[in-house]
């Protein structure tokens, strides 16, 4: 019997190993009962059973503004951002061949950062809220030319993008915490909340909706790379030998990366280590073929941030910690491990 499925879709398909449908199946399971039990929880527990009856329209006037209006949208928010920076993590480390590589660390996420704080000063109140992905990917975009101009010198050594993408990082988030001090006390404190990566307060209008059609492009389309990512992560000479267009392929497959970093930082704020820590899990449940750890990575990313955000909602009561605090908490360490696994590679 084959180890692989064909999943058509019209005149394209897909060739998946059954592994890869069985874990991506019971992730889905996980994500979803995930998202069922955290927006029951809270302040006010509601059962799973009243939190399922609400959300399909039978719920009491009290559950249906506390599950739809306050808690549901923070939970898609917390899908949606988590997926994102995983996928955009795990393009990133097959494209760079390197393990250490995320958007916190190569310096993307606070580039994209930059340009949202940038946006929250001088545009908040002139234009609409949904222009911000486009200020934050634009900033993300900005600092990963100048990390890649940095880092050159006969090519890029992966070890030298990293500690470059480190400094890179450390500069801009200094200049946006200037920006902070020098500006008005209320959008500096909305600024460092957002700093701080959180997804507190999320709505549907103003949220979900913005980022929800980034997504809804951005991920399809990467995993159509996924066949590339496999190329590129084999090495330059390799690929080349393969009839790869190499330049043009890395092009793209960054630019999909930063899109993806960028519209989730705008939302969620600078939330690190997703990035970094689901694609490493993903390779562990269903090996490196791109095609499978590029949907895996997504359902990690977003068991992640929603594990994190419900922890730092509940266990903190009455304070609401940032989700980034926690996921920053966990993801230095496996840093600074993946760090010391890897000191004699490069």
């Amino acid at each position: 019997m084959s180890n692989h499925q064909s999943i058509r879709a019209g005149k394209m398909s897909i060739l998946l190993e059954r592994r890869t449908i069985w874990v991506g199946a019971a992730l889905a399971a996980l994500v979803a009962a995930a998202m069922v039990l955290s927006t029951g929880m809270g302040s006010q527990y509601i059962s799973p059973a009243r939190v399922l009856s609400t959300i399909f329209g039978q719920g009491t006037p009290m559950d249906e503004v506390i599950i739809l209006k306050l808690r549901l949208p923070r939970v898609v928010i917390a899908v949606l951002v988590g997926a994102s920076l995983a996928v955009a993590g795990a393009i990133l480390q097959g494209v760079i061949r390197n393990p250490l590589a995320s958007p916190d660390v190569t310096g993307v996420t606070e580039g994209a950062t930059f340009g949202a704080v940038l946006f929250i000063f001088f545009f908040t109140d002139t234009m609409s809220i949904h222009w911000m992905p486009v200020a934050a990917i634009a900033g993300a975009f900005i600092v990963s030319g100048l990390l890649y101009a940095l880092a050159w010198k006969n090519g890029v050594s992966p070890l030298r993008l990293v500690l470059i993408g480190i400094g890179v990082s450390a500069a801009v988030k200094s200049v946006s915490y200037m920006l902070i001090i020098a500006g008005p006390l209320q959008l500096a404190d909305r600024s460092l909340t957002f700093m701080t990566g959180s997804i507190y307060g999320a709505s549907w209008d103003k949220d979900v909706m913005t980022l929800l059609p980034w997504v809804a492009v951005l991920l399809p389309l990467t995993w159509l790379q996924a066949r590339n990512v496999n190329i590129q992560a084999l090495g330059d000479d390799v690929a080349r030998s393969a009839g790869a267009h190499v330049e043009r392929q890395r092009l793209i497959l960054l630019a999909l990366s930063v899109a993806l970093a960028g519209s989730a930082v705008a939302i969620g704020g600078a939330i690190g280590f997703i990035g970094l820590m689901a694609p490493h899990m993903a390779r562990k449940l269903v090996g490196s073929s791109f095609g499978s750890v590029l949907p895996v990575s997504a359902l990690l990313g977003a068991l992640l941030l929603l594990a994190a955000d419900l922890i730092a909602r509940t266990a903190f009561v009455p304070r609401d910690v940032p989700a980034g605090v926690l996921t920053a908490a966990i993801g230095a360490p496996f840093f600074m491990y993946l760090l010391y696994r890897n000191r004699n590679r490069f």
